[in-house]
């Protein structure tokens, strides 16, 4: 615990706050309509990854970026194709720096994904097609595989030098 002036103060509370959310890029395909829209012969095959971006921008803010890709297919016939970039601006503050980066690539795309979800869900339903309803995405589980690739990449790079 801090003091000043002799007397004991408060370490002030992190907080995590919503700048601004917004589309930075999207785009939805239906290349074969209108026959892709009748019952399709089989379950079609539906492909999504999910990938996180983040920048530092000025006093502790982050621009974050849930960037969403994916499709269905039957057989080799495209249903739908769409991507999404759905960003959102952060404020981080008292947050020690070593949850900083786990704050920035867990929490805030956890909160953009709900929005990003519906997005694409009203896209696939404008299209012709029964509403995508992304299940939900375990942004720690990301977070973890990035670690461990960046840790094999480095270990690679200390190998071959």
């Amino acid at each position: 615990m801090a003091t000043q002036n002799g007397a004991p103060t408060q370490n002030p509370a992190p907080s995590l706050n919503v700048l601004a959310q917004y589309i930075k890029d999207f785009s939805f395909e239906n290349p074969n309509a209108p026959r892709s829209l009748g019952a399709p012969q089989s379950q079609p095959d539906v492909n999504i990854e999910i990938h996180v971006n983040a920048r530092p921008g000025p006093e502790g803010e982050f621009e974050v970026e849930l960037k969403v890709e994916g499709g269905a297919k039957v057989g080799p016939e495209t249903l739908f194709a769409f991507e999404l970039t759905y960003a959102g601006i952060f404020r981080v503050q008292n947050v020690p720096e070593q949850a900083l980066q786990p704050v920035v690539l867990i929490e805030c795309p956890r909160l953009l994904f709900p929005f990003a979800r519906q997005i694409i869900a009203d896209a696939v339903r404008n299209g012709g097609f029964p509403p995508l309803m992304i299940d939900p995405v375990d942004f720690a589980a990301l977070y973890q595989q990035r670690i461990a690739q960046a840790q094999a990449e480095a270990q690679t790079a200390a190998g071959q030098a």
